[in-house]
């Protein structure tokens, strides 16, 4: 329902000591009328006394027009109008962020330099798996799960590489091929390098795991199924959760949510109210046979992101995850 609220009054209106608005609030005072010089002028005091007196009894203040109902209706569209700005705010500033990757395998006979990156679909590369990730920093730095690229972090003939598609100023896509810099199978993570100018990039902002709440909003943004950016909300359902790594051992304190993760979402942020990075998205459990995700989905805490990738930035991969 939509309120219509009276316009202003013109310029040649009542003042506002004679308005009937301040007649109701002053009712033992009103304005006062001239003294009638003749019969027609002292006709017309009367009719304006009674016009007055009539005022004081139909006419309610502008308060009284609206109903409670009504004004606690116009109160919850405004808040909800509210809360749909925050969302729309939180996903501008965080998608710039937010990166498209190809996993590609080229043919045998394909000379690597030959490989056009600016194509959209290469012709001498099959796209073997799509994910997704987010900018660390300014120097180019890319996190993303280690599942997303672990054919080409177990390739040995050389014959898969990364295609990473980042969002310009105005908005649209463009690749650049990502190149592997290390990689922890234990934490499901991986960190991936463009080389792209500094004041072109916009790194994520990155939050903290340590004092989430249950029921507490999030945001997942990512690339499902290839449709880049997509933004899904939910709450933090649960934390301390425990899930399986790529090498077989299990990650400790995940968090469990139930924005939508889905195929293609994998590597891509979770984020807080204030667009700040609290977990990497990873898995989720599917329905046996179908595909299709049962709304029980996990991130990795942001806190073991931060402890992770500056190692694996400054030294690679550790010794216990090389191939």
């Amino acid at each position: 329902m939509v309120l219509l609220l009276p316009s202003p009054p013109p310029s040649n209106s009542l003042s506002p000591r004679s308005s009937p608005h301040n007649l109701l609030q002053n009712p033992t005072k009103p304005s006062p009328l001239p003294i009638p010089k003749g019969p027609n002028e002292h006709r017309r005091a009367l009719l304006l006394l009674a016009s007055s007196s009539l005022l004081h009894l139909v006419l309610p203040t502008f308060d009284s027009l609206l109903p409670s109902s009504s004004i606690a209706r116009a109160q919850e569209i405004y808040e909800l109008e509210e809360d749909e700005r925050r969302v729309v705010r939180i996903f501008q500033d965080t998608s710039p962020s937010v990166v498209f990757i190809k996993d590609l395998q080229i043919k045998p006979n394909t000379r690597s330099a030959s490989l056009d990156f600016s194509e959209d679909d290469p012709v001498d590369a099959k796209v073997e798996g799509t994910g997704s990730g987010f900018l660390w920093d300014k120097y180019g730095h890319i996190v993303t799960n280690y599942h997303v690229i672990a054919k080409l972090a177990t390739d040995q003939a050389g014959l898969h590489r990364c295609k990473v598609y980042l969002q310009d100023s105005s908005g649209s896509s463009y690749p650049k091929e990502g190149k592997l810099i290390g990689f922890d199978p234990a934490f499901d993570l991986a960190v991936l390098k463009v080389d792209v100018e500094k004041n072109k990039l916009r790194p994520a902002l990155i939050g903290s795991s340590r004092d989430l709440r249950v029921g507490q909003s999030c945001f997942a943004i990512g690339n499902p199924y290839g449709y880049q950016r997509t933004l899904t909300t939910g709450v933090v359902s649960g934390l301390g959760r425990q899930i399986p790594s790529p090498n077989g051992s299990s990650i400790q304190g995940a968090i469990q949510t139930d924005a939508a993760i889905n195929s293609g979402n994998s590597g891509g942020p979770l984020v807080d109210s204030y667009g700040h990075v609290i977990g990497v998205n990873t898995a989720t459990f599917t329905r046996k046979g179908t595909g299709i995700s049962s709304g029980v989905n996990f991130a990795i805490p942001i806190d073991i992101v931060v402890r992770t990738i500056p190692y694996l930035i400054v030294y690679g991969t550790s010794v216990r995850n090389r191939f």
